[in-house]
């Protein structure tokens, strides 16, 4: 309880946190933040990294630094594309062994489950933008053995998609007087819409499967 109270409270003071992580370590601080996104998207034992909102951060933190914004958006694209590779090639090769042994929380992969049988491969770019459901999905595509060029295209997309979007939107709103004195707000919103995806399908499900009890 007490680890997540501190991942918590990373998350929350990101800027405070990756500020002084700078200080430190200067610009390798944005390899160790493309380290968590690879591990975020490519250990399926790994879905709690917060890959949103440390994206958002590094755009907004970026201003302060000697590399260009573009470089750092190559840098996490690299990271999340080959995250999910080895996610996918994962669950292509010991997805089977992994689930027998109840390494992966059931509940979670259910839900990915679904996800993925709904959308089918769309589901690879889709689940980009939902945490835990991102850790699971490229897992479960190597694990139903979808076609590994398919799976390549759609990662790439969705890697671009996903890292353009936070780490733009740190970029360009992260100077922003109101956004940088409340910033501890905007990233939990960040997460609040992060997270809002997963719950809306939850009650959807929910809600048809109470449906299906009442009618039998």
């Amino acid at each position: 309880m007490e680890f997540l109270q501190i991942i918590l409270n990373i998350i929350l003071h990101l800027d405070s946190f990756l500020i002084s992580a700078m200080n430190i370590y200067g610009n390798d601080i944005f390899l160790i933040i493309a380290l968590i996104i690879f591990l975020e998207t490519g250990v399926v034992l790994t879905p709690f990294l917060p890959g949103d909102s440390l994206l958002f951060t590094a755009g907004a933190l970026s201003h302060q630094s000697s590399i260009s914004v573009i470089w750092l958006t190559l840098l996490f694209c690299a990271a999340a594309i080959l995250g999910d590779a080895t996610n996918y090639w994962i669950g292509r090769t010991i997805g089977k062994w992994l689930l027998k042994r109840n390494l992966i929380k059931q509940e979670h992969y259910n839900k990915a489950h679904l996800f993925y049988k709904k959308h089918g491969a769309k589901a690879v770019v889709l689940a980009r933008f939902i945490p835990i459901i991102r850790t699971l999905v490229p897992f479960i595509a190597g694990l139903s053995h979808m076609s590994a060029n398919v799976f390549t295209m759609f990662n790439i997309f969705g890697a671009i998609v996903w890292v353009i979007l936070f780490v733009g939107g740190g970029y360009l709103f992260g100077t922003i007087p109101f956004v940088k004195d409340h910033f501890t707000m905007i990233i939990f919103l960040v997460i609040i819409v992060s997270f809002l995806p997963l719950i809306i399908h939850h009650f959807i499900h929910k809600q048809k499967k109470t449906k299906n009890n009442l009618s039998l």
